[in-house]
C-alpha cells in the first residue's frame, strides 16, 4: 500500500484497526493528564506556570514534528512508521511513569509526543486512500467514534485513578497496553514499500522547527508572561519570519517537505480555516471549564470528569451518524447546525454564576459537544476530498499542524482575556467597597474573567458559522500528474492492439 496509490477495492480493516488502537491510546494519554496536574504540582513541588509545560511541551513537539509527516508517509511504509511511533511512545510512557523529578517527567511527555505526532496523520492518510469518496464520510464517522472515545474515558478514568492511587498510575496503565499494541503491530502489519527517491531537506526541517516551534512557544507563553514580554512577541515574530522563508523555499522545490499548493483548492482552504476556528472555540471549553468547576466551585476531579463524560459520549456516538449524513447531504448543513449550537452554548457559558447547577453544566456541555460532532469530521473530510491523491499526506499533515497552532493561539488568547479581566474586575470590586483583595473578591473576579473569555469564544464560533455558509460539496480535483502518467502507460497498449 502506498499513499499515492489508487483507492483500494477492499479496505485493509486489520491495518486500520491497529492504527486506530494506537491513535486512541495516544489521545487517551493526552486527556488523562489534564485533571492530574494539581497532584503533580503537589508531589513534585512545582508551580502552575511550570507544570503547564506538560501540556504545552506535548503540543510544542507535536507542532514541530507533524509538518515532517508528509515526507515520512511518502518515504516509508505504514509498518515502519507505526512501529517507530509506537516504540517511541512506549519509551516515553515508561520514562514518565518512573520519573523521580519533573524534568524527567517532562522529557517522558515530550518523547510520547514525538510518537503520537506521527499517529494521526498516518491514520488519516490510510483512511483517505482506503475508501472511495462516496463512503469516506461513513468511514471517517467510525474513525470519529473510536477517537472520541478517548475524551469520554480520559477525564473520568483520570479522576478515579487519582482519587484511589496517584498520578503515576496514569502512565502505568498506558505502558503495558502500548507494549501489547506494538507487539500486535509486529505480527499483523505486513505492508511493504518500494524504494522511494525522496530526500529530506534539512534546511526545510530547521525552518519548520523554528517557525512552528516559535509560534507555539510564543502563544503558549503569552498567558503567563504577557504580550509585552520579549519572550512572547520575539518568538512569535521569529516564528512568522521562519515560516515565511519556509513557504518560499517549499514553493521553489520540486519535492517540497510540505506542499503549500494544497491551498489552491478552495474547499480545502475553507475547511482548514473553519477547523482552526473550531479548535480555538473548543479550547475555550477545555481550558476554562476545569478552572471554573474545580477552582471556583470546588468540585472534585472525579466529579469534574463525570461532568464532561456525557458530552464526550454523545460526540463519540454521533460520529458514525454524522458520517452517514455527510455522505448523503454534504457538510454544509451539518456545519451550519453544529456551529449554531456551538455559538449559542458559548454564549450561555458566558453567563455562569456561583449558583449554576451541576445538571445545567452537564446538559450545556453535552449540547456543545453535539454541535462539535456535527462539524469537526465532516468539515475536514469535505476539504480533503477535493485534493488529488498525491496531496493526501500534505493535506493531513497541514490539518494537524494548523490544529496545533490554532489550539495554542486559542489558549493564549482566552487565558490572557481571563487573566486581564480578572484583575480588572478585582480592582472594580475593591473600589465598589467589598473590602480588600480577599479570597471571596478574587473568586468573584475570576468568575467574571472566565465569563468574559467565554464571550470572546462566542465571536470565534460566530466567525466559523458565517464561513460555513460558503461550504460546497467538494469533488476530487483532477490530478494532472496522475492523468499524464496513466496516458503514457496506456499509449503503448493501444498501439500494440
Amino acid at each position: 500500500m502506498t499513499s499515492t496509490g489508487s483507492t483500494m477495492s477492499r479496505p485493509p480493516y486489520g491495518m486500520l484497526s491497529i492504527l486506530m488502537i494506537g491513535a486512541f491510546l495516544s489521545l487517551l494519554n493526552n486527556t488523562l493528564l489534564n485533571i492530574a496536574l494539581p497532584s503533580i504540582m503537589s508531589e513534585l513541588h512545582v508551580e502552575a506556570s511550570t507544570v503547564q509545560w506538560l501540556t504545552t511541551g506535548y503540543m510544542l513537539v507535536n507542532g514541530i514534528l507533524i509538518p515532517t509527516t508528509a515526507y515520512l508517509i511518502q518515504k516509508y511504509s505504514v509498518r515502519q512508521l507505526f512501529l517507530s511511533a509506537m516504540g517511541i511512545f512506549t519509551i516515553g510512557s515508561l520514562l514518565a511513569a518512573t520519573a523521580p523529578a519533573f524534568s524527567l517527567l517532562l522529557a517522558g511527555r515530550m518523547t510520547q509526543a514525538a510518537g503520537s505526532a506521527i499517529m494521526m496523520p498516518l491514520l488519516m492518510n490510510v483512511m483517505l486512500v482506503s475508501f472511495p469518496i462516496d463512503k469516506r464520510g461513513t468511514a471517517m464517522g467510525v474513525f470519529g467514534l473510536i477517537m472520541m472515545g478517548a475524551p469520554a474515558i480520559g477525564p473520568t478514568l483520570s479522576g478515579w485513578l487519582i482519587e484511589h492511587y496517584d498520578w503515576r498510575m496514569l502512565f502505568y496503565v498506558v505502558t503495558p497496553v502500548a507494549v501489547a499494541v506494538f507487539a500486535i503491530g509486529i505480527f499483523l502489519l505486513k505492508d511493504k514499500k518500494g524504494k522511494v527517491d525522496l530526500h529530506l531537506d534539512t534546511v526545510s526541517v530547521v525552518l519548520s522547527t523554528i517557525g512552528f516551534g516559535g509560534l507555539l512557544y510564543g502563544f503558549s507563553s503569552a498567558g503567563k508572561e504577557g504580550w509585552a514580554s520579549p519572550q512572547v512577541y520575539g518568538t512569535i515574530l521569529l516564528g512568522i519570519a521562519a515560516i515565511t522563508i519556509f513557504i518560499l523555499r517549499q514553493s521553489k522545490r520540486e519535492q517540497p517537505m510540505l506542499n503549500f499548493a494544497i491551498f489552491k483548492y478552495p474547499m480545502y482552504t475553507l475547511s482548514i480555516t473553519i477547523s482552526m476556528v473550531i479548535t480555538m472555540a473548543l479550547f475555550s471549553g477545555m481550558v476554562l471549564m476545569p478552572i471554573y468547576v474545580q477552582t471556583i466551585r470546588g468540585i472534585s476531579p472525579l466529579d469534574a470528569g463525570l461532568m464532561m463524560m456525557p458530552g464526550a459520549i454523545i460526540m463519540a456516538l454521533m460520529s458514525p451518524v454524522t458520517g452517514k449524513l455527510f455522505d448523503k447531504y454534504g457538510g454544509r448543513t451539518l456545519a451550519i447546525v453544529g456551529l449554531s449550537l456551538l455559538t449559542v452554548t458559548s454564549y450561555l457559558l458566558a453567563r455562569l454564576t456561583l449558583e449554576t447547577t451541576y445538571t445545567y453544566l452537564v446538559v450545556l456541555y453535552s449540547v456543545r459537544m453535539l454541535g462539535m460532532s456535527m462539524v469537526m469530521m465532516p468539515v475536514s473530510t469535505n476539504g480533503l476530498n477535493q485534493l488529488p491523491k498525491r496531496f493526501y499526506p500534505h493535506g493531513t499533515a497541514m490539518n494537524n499542524t494548523m490544529q496545533q497552532v490554532s489550539g495554542a493561539i486559542g489558549t493564549a488568547l482566552l487565558v490572557t482575556v481571563m487573566s486581564n479581566q480578572t484583575k480588572t474586575h478585582a480592582a472594580e470590586l475593591v473600589r465598589a467597597g467589598q473590602g480588600g483583595m480577599t479570597e471571596e473578591v478574587m473568586i468573584k473576579a475570576m468568575l467574571e474573567g472566565i465569563n468574559d473569555a467565554f464571550f470572546v469564544s462566542v465571536f470565534i464560533a460566530g466567525l466559523g458559522l458565517v464561513l460555513s455558509f460558503f461550504i460546497k460539496r467538494a469533488k476530487p480535483a483532477e490530478d494532472l500528474r496522475e492523468r499524464d502518467t496513466n496516458d503514457e502507460q496506456m499509449t503503448p497498449k493501444v498501439a500494440n492492439s
